[in-house]
């Protein structure tokens, strides 16, 4: 942002805090990002009629008194999106956002910056009445009146595609960076206005503590060439060059690739059985002191694709872990156990092995007790208090989240890594007992290709005899890991890629993807005459949920929880219907609380050449409209002053002596959107945090990627050992199904390896 805006309004002192991967760089002056001044003119221009300056007189009267009593919400509402230097908005987009929405975006700026163009996307709105002469105007020229009132146009035409992606893209990225940006003090002058305050204290008892995995991993990004080869040999990896060729291998028992919930467990079961593990991580290695807790900066750097990667109709955003640790570092510390009727699905009726009642059972207990599930809550945040009081005034079964965290755990940021270090992902569980027992992880280190030799007898075609890896600050040609196994576990959205682009031809690899799909319903809790304290950022995530149907073989699996929202990602989310409209819901951001309905999708996906493909079912649709209608109507029962959906067109209702017939009226025309790439003219676009299948067991060939076991149809010595074996959706928060299923699958591996050993 520029001076001018730096000096607007205050923000909370502050000092640099974490590490620097997770804080914004606040001194760059050259840009990569490709588009011309005129383009920028035109960007510039959009963004200021996203966010334009409000005239006060134009706020109703609770909003003008608010306003009054507070500078810096006074001066947020004075200032326009024109203080943001449009350089640095087109730098994220052009290096953080998917290639295909970027490409939309220069196609639309390139053509506000013509007359012509303008013309054609935004209609008769350019002519210019008061000067003849110049009949035509180009976008930056026309008034910002009339610019808001194109962009009003833009959000409803969806047979202007292009103007469509372009706004929601623009827009998104805009008011994510806007509300995300901080400078070299850890200061944004805009959260005062709205509420946000970051927890950047230090925690003193984990300052102290040693990195747990010190003694196992290589930071490959830290080291150069010859100091990398030296760890390796200290810490007992088997190495050979060959020069002619520039190939480095390793050799070793056992490859795990990934190192989540699946490649974690993995990884820790093959350790500890005696055999010589290597972890294979493209991520960086964060500890607790490293949490910057910073919104922007953290969700581009620990996110699959930035945390910007859509399904192909811009319904859905993935939020999938890419650092080491995986979906364990920035999950929701939601610790669920499989519902017993998707155990015997997935046992009996499809026949998988892995999930024989007994064996997986057990697995469960060993899961949970290792990562210390509790489902006591000592003080819950405002959004779930929210949530149990208004079940309870509804006559609703509220159930407690069982969490990896303890019971005094209060933290809100956990969506970025916790400050505090008390949720036990990964990092502080699995991969320890793995690096304890002689494991080496590398991470920024990248799986290129599966390496196969042809069988001529035994059970598969090929035999898997380990991964080529490139590791970017070395001048090695190719890099091979040898081994007796291999364990691909790098989710669900990564998996097919690697097998398919390995040459494996088996037709359900990138296919029946299932991710729980999402919509959220609002609710505004103003703090004159309420009985919940906090902000909607504060305390722990995920305490309290409701499920709309008991969970069995017969019933949608219809859930209700409470999401983490940053102010940057609830205003890239939150509708836009006007410069005004924008302004007056991000001032009330820190007490609005939200609760979004989750669904067990019939509906199935495919992840193919990084294009997300997903289409719901009308079944979900319809389970989605349920479970919206019943949160929307639990936060009136709450006492919310007035509830919303993410619908763009802004659908709300007030709720001050609202009658049961007015809001089973507003009820009835609540649904569940299309995408922004629909023929629709109300969209949403909404996020998933789950992803599964893609790589599914099967008892045959044709029913999955992978057998009952994990072990690929096509290559022995080759497992899958994350999300993308579950046959189908789960219906439930998916960490401990995941972690179970790769106990089973991992732990029996290592009792083949060391029976092989031993004969």
């Amino acid at each position: 942002m520029n001076a001018e805006n730096r000096e607007m309004v205050g923000g909370t002192r502050g000092k640099k805090r974490g590490h620097p991967l997770l804080r914004w760089s606040t001194k760059q002056e050259t840009f990569s990002h490709g588009f011309s001044q005129s383009d920028l003119q035109a960007l510039s221009a959009i963004c200021e009629a996203i966010m334009p300056p409000v005239p006060l007189l134009s706020l109703d009267l609770d909003m003008k008194l608010k306003v009054l009593r507070n500078d810096a919400l006074l001066s947020f509402f004075k200032s326009s999106g024109s203080h943001v230097r449009p350089d640095e908005v087109a730098e994220v987009m052009a290096t953080k956002a998917m290639p295909v929405t970027v490409t939309v975006v220069r196609i639309v700026l390139r053509l506000l910056t013509f007359r012509l163009g303008t013309l054609l996307l935004c209609g008769f709105v350019c002519l210019d009445k008061k000067n003849w002469s110049f009949l035509l105007l180009k976008f930056s020229d026309i008034s910002l009146e009339k610019r808001e009132k194109v962009l009003q146009k833009w959000n409803k035409q969806w047979y202007n595609p292009l103007a469509r992606i372009a706004f929601m893209m623009i827009k998104a990225i805009f008011l994510f960076y806007y509300f995300t940006w901080t400078n070299e003090n850890t200061e944004n002058p805009a959260w005062d206005a709205i509420g946000y305050k970051v927890d950047i204290g230090e925690n003193e008892d984990i300052k102290r503590k040693q990195r747990p995995l010190e003694k196992g991993i290589i930071e490959t990004a830290k080291e150069d060439e010859a100091t990398i080869k030296q760890l390796m040999i200290n810490k007992g990896l088997k190495l050979k060059e060959d020069k002619e060729s520039n190939t480095f291998k390793i050799e070793c028992d056992a490859v795990v690739i990934g190192s989540g919930c699946g490649g974690g467990v993995a990884a820790a079961n093959l350790a500890k059985s005696g055999l010589k593990v290597i972890v294979v991580e493209k991520g960086n290695y964060f500890v607790p002191q490293d949490y910057s807790t910073l919104e922007g900066p953290s969700m581009f750097e620990m996110f699959e694709a930035n945390g910007l990667l859509m399904t192909h109709d811009g319904r859905f955003r993935f939020m999938a872990g890419s650092t080491l640790g995986g979906g364990s570092v920035v999950n929701w510390a939601a610790s669920l156990k499989t519902p017993d009727a998707i155990i015997e699905e997935w046992s009996v009726d499809r026949g998988i092995a892995t999930f024989a009642r007994e064996g997986y059972t057990a697995a469960m207990e060993s899961v949970c007790k290792r990562i210390c599930v509790t489902e006591r809550v000592i003080r819950e945040g405002f959004q779930n208090q929210i949530l149990r009081k208004g079940c309870e005034k509804l006559g609703l079964d509220v159930t407690v989240v069982p969490r990896n965290s303890s019971e005094e755990h209060y933290c809100g940021s956990c969506s970025f890594g916790c400050k505090t270090g008390d949720k036990r992902g990964t990092d502080i569980t699995w991969l320890v007992d793995a690096v304890d027992n002689n494991a080496v992880i590398l991470t920024q280190c990248r799986a290129d290709k599966l390496i196969f030799a042809e069988t001529e007898s035994g059970r598969r075609k090929k035999r898997c005899l380990g991964v080529t890896v490139s590791i970017s600050n070395t001048t090695i040609n190719k890099i091979e890991i040898n081994a007796k196994v291999t364990v691909v576990a790098c989710g669900s959205l990564m998996t097919p890629g690697l097998l398919s682009s390995s040459g494996l031809k088996n037709p359900n690899i990138g296919r029946g993807l299932h991710i729980h799909p999402i919509l959220m319903a609002w609710g505004y809790f103003p703090e004159k005459n309420s009985n919940f304290n906090g902000a909607a950022h504060e305390g722990e995530i995920m305490t309290s949920l409701h499920y709309v149907f008991e969970i069995d073989s017969t019933t949608p699996n219809i859930t209700l929880e409470t999401p983490a929202l940053g102010p940057g990602t609830f205003a890239a989310l939150i509708p836009w219907v006007s410069g005004k409209d924008i302004k007056e819901r991000l001032a009330k951001y820190s007490r609005t609380s939200h609760i979004f309905v989750m669904v067990r999708d019939e509906g199935v996906g495919e992840v193919k050449g990084g294009i997300v493909k997903y289409k719901l079912t009308k079944a979900d649709e319809e389970n989605l409209t349920t479970g919206l209608r019943r949160a929307l109507r639990i936060l009136v029962a709450a006492g919310a002053e007035e509830v919303g959906t993410y619908r763009s067109d802004g659908q709300r209702l007030k709720c001050d002596g609202v009658k049961e017939e007015d809001l089973e009226k507003f009820l009835e025309t609540v649904d569940a959107p299309a995408g922004v790439v629909s023929m629709s003219r109300r969209w949403t676009h909404s996020f998933t945090a789950h992803q599964m299948g893609c790589c599914r067991m099967g008892a045959t060939e044709e029913e999955g990627a992978v057998d009952g076991y994990g072990e690929s149809w096509e290559a022995e010595g080759l497992f899958v050992c994350d999300a993308s074996v579950l046959p189908t959706a789960l219906g439930v928060n998916p960490m401990v199904t995941i972690q179970s299923t790769a106990y089973c699958i991992s732990k029996r591996l290592a009792e083949l390896m060391m029976k092989k050993k031993q004969d």
